[in-house]
């Protein structure tokens, strides 16, 4: 059995968004993301094979689409983004931990 508490053992600093692995499947993967602060290098763009399902459990965030949409997360706010969907994270709270929950998952 494999068990933990989705908000305990924060690292205190964050030069960098750790992600760690939940569950892997070879279709599926769940992970928890922590940032800080973090965003998308200048021009970079997320292009995945897989479609992402992910939610901010905690702090703020905002994802940004090719095709010009803007997204503001709170608390709560989830997302649907299809395989190839390119998106990138445009700024996340500098102040506060932001907490995601995110699913990636393959056709078939």
């Amino acid at each position: 059995m494999n068990n933990g508490h989705f908000f305990q053992n924060l690292p205190s600093a964050l030069p960098e968004e750790i992600i760690e692995v939940l569950i892997a499947h070879p279709s599926l993967r769940i992970e928890r993301i922590v940032s800080h602060g973090q965003h998308s290098p200048d021009g970079f763009w997320y292009d995945q094979d897989e479609h992402e399902w992910v939610m901010l459990l905690a702090g703020a965030a905002r994802l940004g689409f090719a095709d010009g949409r803007m997204l503001e997360m709170t608390p709560g706010c989830h997302v649907l983004i299809a395989a190839h969907e390119r998106h990138r994270v445009e700024w996340t709270a500098p102040d506060a931990d932001s907490i995601w929950l995110a699913v990636f998952y393959r056709d078939g």
